[in-house]
């Protein structure tokens, strides 16, 4: 590929970023555009599948803005993960809202198939939780019978190609996949009383994917040759089997090449190329977006929610931001957010403080769960936050590398489909002695925050 730009597009919870990445795998042009979220119920979170591909669209054509379409040879997509997406089979429409993968109306499915729990653990390598899409899936099927049905990079794939196909590692967390063979697997199709024929057809992650229709403007008649979810691509940037590898964003996801290592981990398909590679993962429901909500919450933003934390202690208080359960390792649907050691003298810093320190503390307990990491290397926007690389360090005992470059989850969709090896660097953060704390007093506050049920 060193004759011709790879134009890579990462489409993401908030925002749909896209970069042109030249032969020697470096950036040469960048672009976004937003992408809204909703929020109309108590944990509903939802999208309009038209508003994303509009997304995908404005930000390619402002990357491509005056380079010549020869330039440009293929195309790298990395999407949002989980978010289940229906549309109409007969207008190509999308006929209803996009279920984002924070979305949990899908709670009640799950609850009615709790007895399958450990069915759909073996199958599908993923606990049963309404963050996958299988029970998001059934919610819309139920309100748009004979419709079509997928999760982002397989609505984009159908919006840009007019093929119904989804990448195998994305296909792998919809909880449909036997993720031992990677195709669908009948016993949950039939548990979650999804028909095969509104499901897409599973393709490996990178080869001939299909090619953009002539109406989309400067993206007409490119191919698209590689599909990620996001986190999967991240991973494939990294280029590394050591250490584990952990994205912070809107939520967080940490992942590690190999077969999963017990219960409160997930096991996945990283990607298929043409082979399937499997990894461990666990998820985090909220990390940047805890910090989000405490900068609202304080009338401020999260630049100044993070200054705050970087010169106070949180005095003891502790913020466990189960705003929609809590996901690895607890796998706790309906556990609840909670706030524990307040006093008369809790004030903004201490809550900055806390909202930080509770992403390094899931981060901690994901990694723990895995039996611990030789390092982590760390991605996401979140990482700019030098005192939470420093906090996460001291907590897991181990160096975190940050990677200077952003977008690695773009960055792994162009390696992958131009055939790429971006040259990373890293800032590391070293654990200090004596500065890791007791991990008893976090145990404690989460401890308070799963519900009655057994976390699962």
């Amino acid at each position: 590929m060193a004759d011709g730009f790879v134009l890579a597009i990462d489409q993401g919870t908030s925002a749909t970023k896209c970069l042109l990445v030249s032969g020697a795998g470096e950036v040469v042009r960048s672009a976004s555009a937003p992408v809204p979220i909703r929020y109309p119920r108590p944990g509903w979170v939802e999208q309009d599948a038209g508003e994303i591909l509009d997304s995908v669209l404005a930000a390619a054509a402002e990357c491509l803005d005056g380079v010549p379409p020869a330039a440009v040879r293929v195309v790298g997509l990395s999407t949002q993960r989980e978010s289940a997406v229906v549309w109409d089979r007969r207008t190509g429409k999308p006929a209803g809202p996009v279920l984002g993968w924070q979305d949990q109306r899908g709670r009640e499915v799950c609850d009615e198939r709790r007895e399958h729990a450990a069915v759909v653990r073996k199958l599908s390598g993923l606990p049963l939780d309404p963050m996958f899409s299988a029970a998001k899936l059934r919610w819309l099927l139920d309100r748009t019978p004979d419709a079509l049905v997928g999760t982002v990079d397989s609505w984009l794939l159908y919006a840009l190609t007019g093929d119904h196909r989804i990448e195998a590692g994305n296909a792998s967390r919809t909880q449909l996949l036997d993720v031992s063979t990677g195709e669908w697997s009948p016993a949950l199709l039939d548990l979650f009383g999804i028909p095969a024929s509104a499901l897409p057809s599973i393709v490996p992650s990178s080869g001939d994917l299909g090619t953009v229709l002539p109406s989309f403007g400067p993206l007409a008649g490119l191919p698209i040759t590689a599909v990620l979810g996001d986190s999967h691509a991240a991973l494939y940037a990294h280029g590394s089997t050591d250490g584990v590898k952990v994205t912070y964003g809107t939520g967080s996801s940490v992942m590690k090449l190999g077969d999963s290592t017990g219960p409160a981990v997930c096991r996945t398909i990283a990607w298929a190329s043409p082979n399937p590679a499997h990894a461990a993962e666990g998820n985090i429901r909220s990390s940047g977006s805890t910090v989000a909500w405490v900068a609202e919450l304080l009338g401020t933003t999260t630049e100044h929610v993070a200054a705050l934390a970087a010169d106070a202690s949180s005095d003891g208080v502790h913020l466990v931001p189960a705003f929609g359960g809590l996901a690895a390792p607890w796998w706790d649907d309906a556990a609840t957010g909670t706030i524990s050691g307040l006093t008369l003298g809790t004030r903004a810093p201490q809550l900055a403080r806390a909202a930080v320190e509770s992403v390094a503390h899931q981060v901690a307990d994901v990694v723990e769960a895995m039996g611990g990491a030789s390092c982590v290397l760390a991605d996401g926007g979140a990482t700019g936050n030098d005192v939470l690389m420093q906090i996460q360090a001291d907590l897991l005992g181990v160096p975190v590398r940050r990677a200077r470059t952003a977008n690695l989850s773009a960055l792994g969709a162009a390696a992958l489909a131009g055939g790429l090896s971006p040259a990373l660097t890293y800032d590391e953060f070293l654990p200090r002695p004596g500065a890791a704390e007791s991990r008893s007093a976090w145990r404690d506050a989460v401890r308070r925050a799963l519900s009655s049920q057994e976390s699962r």
